[in-house]
C-alpha cells in the first residue's frame, strides 16, 4: 500500500501535517479537495506555506509542485481569495 509520503511532492513532514487534520491514507487524500484540506491546515498550523497547497495539488495530479506554482499560481490565489484564505501582503 502506498503511503502519503510516497506521492509526488509529499514527504514525511507533509504526511505529519495531513494527519493533524485526519488525512492518513492515500484514498482519503485523493478523494479530498486540496483547497479544503489547506483551509483545515491553515486553521491548525501557524505560518502554513502556500507550498503545501501546491504540493497537494501536484500530488493529486502527479505533477511536481513547482510546475503547479509556476503555471497556476494566479488561479490558485484567486480561489484562496474566494475562500478568505489569500495571503496578506
Amino acid at each position: 500500500m502506498t503511503q502519503l509520503q510516497h506521492l509526488k511532492g509529499l514527504g514525511p513532514k507533509s504526511q505529519a501535517m495531513l494527519a493533524k487534520v485526519g488525512i492518513v491514507s492515500v484514498e482519503q487524500f485523493m478523494a479530498a479537495d486540496p483547497f479544503q484540506i489547506y483551509a483545515q491546515l491553515h486553521a491548525t498550523i501557524p505560518n502554513l506555506s502556500l507550498n503545501m497547497l501546491y504540493a497537494m495539488l501536484g500530488a493529486q495530479e502527479n505533477i511536481h509542485w513547482q510546475v503547479i506554482k509556476a503555471e497556476r499560481k494566479t488561479e490558485i490565489l484567486m480561489r484562496l481569495d474566494d475562500l478568505g484564505l489569500a495571503p496578506k501582503k
